[in-house]
C-alpha cells in the first residue's frame, strides 16, 4: 500500500492524479517550451495606440491608452527621481564648490522637471489620458495664438 494507508486516501490520490496528470503534462510539454521568459525588469510591453488614434466609442482602445499613459507616467517619474538624486548626490559630494561642479546636473534636472510638468502637471493623481490630451491641445492652441507659454499674451487688438 504505497499509495495510501486506507481506501479513502487511495481514492483521493486517484482522483488527484486523474485531474493533475493532464494539466501537468500540458504545462510541461506545451506551455513552458513555447513561452518567452522575462526577468521582471526586462519585460517589454508593446506600445498601444495613443488616445488620438482611438475611435470615440472604442472603450478597449481608451482603456489600453490609459494604461499606457499610467505606465509612461510611472517611468518618467522614476527617471525624474533618478536625475534629482544624482544632483543631490553631487551637491553632497562636492559640498564647498557644488554650484560650479553640479551646474550641468542642475540644468538637466530643471529641464526634466519642466518637461514632466508640461505633460503631467496639474492633472492630479487620478489624471487620465483624456485630460492629458486636452491639456496638450489647449497648450498648443495657446502657443499658436500667443507664443510660448510664460511669455505673456500677445495683444490681439488690431490697430
Amino acid at each position: 500500500m504505497s499509495e495510501g494507508r486506507n481506501p479513502l486516501e487511495r481514492f483521493f490520490n486517484t482522483v488527484y492524479n486523474v485531474i493533475d496528470t493532464p494539466v501537468t503534462f500540458f504545462k510541461e510539454k506545451i506551455v513552458e517550451p513555447n513561452q518567452q521568459k522575462y526577468n521582471w525588469y526586462h519585460q517589454k510591453f508593446r506600445r498601444v495606440p495613443t488616445i488620438d488614434e482611438c475611435y470615440t466609442d472604442d472603450v478597449v482602445c481608451y482603456t489600453e491608452a490609459n494604461e499606457q499613459f499610467k505606465r509612461d507616467k510611472m517611468v518618467e517619474s522614476a527617471i525624474l527621481n533618478i536625475v534629482r538624486q544624482r544632483f543631490e548626490d553631487c551637491v553632497m559630494y562636492e559640498k564647498p564648490d557644488h554650484k560650479v561642479k553640479c551646474q550641468p546636473l542642475y540644468d538637466q534636472y530643471n529641464e526634466a522637471a519642466e518637461n514632466w510638468f508640461i505633460k503631467y502637471g496639474d492633472l492630479g493623481f487620478y489624471g487620465t489620458v483624456i485630460s492629458a490630451y486636452m491639456k496638450q491641445k489647449h497648450r498648443m492652441a495657446w502657443e499658436q495664438r500667443h507664443g510660448p507659454v510664460g511669455t505673456g499674451m500677445k495683444d490681439t487688438a488690431v490697430a
